[in-house]
C-alpha cells in the first residue's frame, strides 16, 4: 500500500531529523499537499520540501499537531506494525514489573501515538486519543485479545484531547465484560480502582516511584494527602507504618474507595477522609492547628494551555504555601506537578518562594519524574510531563 505524501515546508524537516514526532499545520507545504485535502486519521508519506522521504505518520488536518509520525520508513501502520510495537511494550513492562499493574503504551514513548492502555491484570483500559488511532481502534483491541487473552477491555474514550481532535467521547467495553473496579498491587500495598467512573484510566500508575520514597519516612508519623482522589499516597502512608493518614478530595466517591482501600490493608481506624475544595480546606486546617509530619500535594494540572502559565503557576504557588503552613516542626513536602507546561525547574522555585515568605529554610531531598512504564521520549520534552519533589521545610 502506497501512501499519499504529506509534504513539509523548505527546512522545516530539522526537527523530526532530530527524533521529533510531530509536525505541526503551519509546517507544512498547502499548495504541494493540501492540508483540507487529507481525512482525519489517514495514513501519509512525509515528505521534506526536496521530497526525502522522512516516515509515515497519521494525520488529522483540523488539529494544531495535524501529523504524527509513527515509523522512519513510509510503511503503513497496520496489524503486524501494531502488534510489533505492543510486543515490545509488553517485553518491556514484564522486565520491569513482578506484577501485570502497569500502563502497558504510552503513546508517543512507545512509537504509538495517541494510544494509552493501562493494565489491571486480566483487565484493560485503552484511550484512542489521536483521530490516527482512533481509526485503528478495531486492530488495536484485536491485537491486544490476541496478544494478553484479557477478560475484558474498557475503552475509556472520554479525555479532553479526545475534543482537540475532534472526536466523539465516550465510555464503552470493547472485549469482554468490564468490572466497576479493578485491583491495583503497587509497591507492595492492594488497591481498588474505579474503571469506568474514576479520572482518566481509573488510577494514575505514574506516580508509582514516588509513592514509594514514603517507605521509611512515615512510620509512626501523620500524613496528610491533598488532592487524594482514592487514597494512593495516603493508603501507601498508612500500609508503610503511618499513625494517621488524612485524605482530602472534591469527590466523595472517590474518598469513599479511599477509605475502602485503607480498610484492605488494615488502616481504617488511621484514616480519615476530608471532603472539598483543597485551598478551603487547607485553610481549615490551619484555624484549626492542625500541623502533620508530612503533606502530599499532588494536584490536577493547573496549566492546560501554553497561555495558562501565569495563572497556574500562581494555583501552584498558593497551594504549596498552604501546604507548607501545615508542616510540623522539620516536616516533610512532597508536591507535584502534571502539568508539562510548568518547567523542572520551576517547582523547587516556588516552593522556595513559599519558604522565604514564611521565614522557613528549606532542603531539597528529592526530584522525581513518570515511572518506567511512562517512557519518555528524548526528542519530545512534553513527554517528561510530571514534576515531583520531596523538601524538609524548618526554622533557620
Amino acid at each position: 500500500m502506497e501512501l499519499p505524501p504529506l509534504r513539509l515546508k523548505p527546512h522545516e524537516e530539522r526537527r523530526l531529523a532530530s527524533g521529533h514526532l510531530w509536525i505541526y499545520s503551519n509546517e507544512v507545504d498547502n499548495d504541494a499537499s493540501p492540508l483540507s485535502s487529507f481525512t482525519p486519521g489517514a495514513q501519509v508519506r512525509v515528505e521534506s520540501h526536496g521530497g526525502k522521504v522522512l516516515g509515515a505518520a497519521y494525520v488529522n488536518p483540523h488539529s494544531l499537531i495535524c501529523a504524527r509520525l509513527y515509523a522512519r520508513e513510509a510503511v503503513p501502520l497496520d496489524g503486524s506494525l501494531l502488534m510489533r510495537r505492543l510486543r515490545q511494550a509488553l517485553e518491556l513492562r514484564q522486565r520491569l514489573f513482578d506484577q501485570p499493574c502497569y500502563r502497558l503504551v504510552h503513546g508517543e514513548g512507545d512509537l504509538l501515538p495517541g494510544l494509552v492502555v493501562d493494565r489491571y491484570g486480566d483487565h484493560l483500559a485503552v484511550q484512542l486519543n489521536s483521530a490516527g488511532m482512533d481509526r485503528l481502534g478495531d486492530e488495536v483491541v484485536a491485537a491486544l485479545v490476541s496478544l494478553l487473552a484479557p477478560r475484558s477491555i474498557l475503552l475509556r474514550n472520554d479525555s479532553a484531547v479526545r475534543t482537540l481532535e475532534g472526536l466523539e467521547r465516550f465510555v464503552a467495553p470493547a472485549h469482554g465484560e468490564p468490572p466497576a473496579e479493578v485491583e491495583v498491587v503497587e509497591n507492595g500495598v492492594s488497591f481498588v480502582a474505579p474503571l469506568g467512573e474514576g479520572q482518566k484510566t481509573g488510577w494514575f500508575y505514574d506516580q508509582r516511584p514516588n509513592r514509594r520514597w514514603l517507605k521509611g519516612l512515615v512510620a509512626g508519623k501523620t500524613v496528610l494527602d491533598v488532592f487524594s482522589y482514592v487514597g494512593a499516597f495516603a493508603v501507601t502512608a498508612a500500609a508503610f507504618g503511618a499513625e494517621r493518614v488524612t485524605a482530602v478530595d472534591a469527590s466523595a466517591a472517590a474518598l469513599t474507595v479511599a477509605e475502602e482501600n485503607a480498610r484492605r490493608n488494615g488502616a481504617e481506624e488511621r484514616f480519615e477522609g476530608l471532603i472539598g475544595d483543597a485551598f478551603e480546606v487547607l485553610r481549615g486546617l490551619r484555624e484549626e492547628g492542625r500541623r502533620f509530619d508530612l503533606v502530599v500535594v499532588d494536584p490536577p494540572a493547573f496549566i492546560k494551555k501554553k497561555k495558562d502559565y501565569r495563572q497556574g503557576r500562581q494555583a501552584y504557588q498558593r497551594i504549596n504555601e498552604l501546604a507548607l503552613r501545615l508542616l510540623a516542626t522539620d516536616g516533610l513536602l512532597l508536591s507535584a506537578s502534571c502539568s508539562m507546561h510548568l518547567g523542572r525547574d520551576d517547582l523547587p522555585e516556588l516552593l522556595q518562594h513559599g519558604a522565604a515568605r514564611q521565614g522557613l529554610h528549606l532542603r531539597l531531598l528529592r526530584e522525581g519524574m513518570q515511572g518506567p512504564d511512562h517512557p519518555v521520549h528524548p526528542a519530545i520534552p512534553e513527554t517528561r510531563y510530571l514534576k515531583a519533589v520531596l523538601v524538609q521545610a524548618g526554622p533557620w
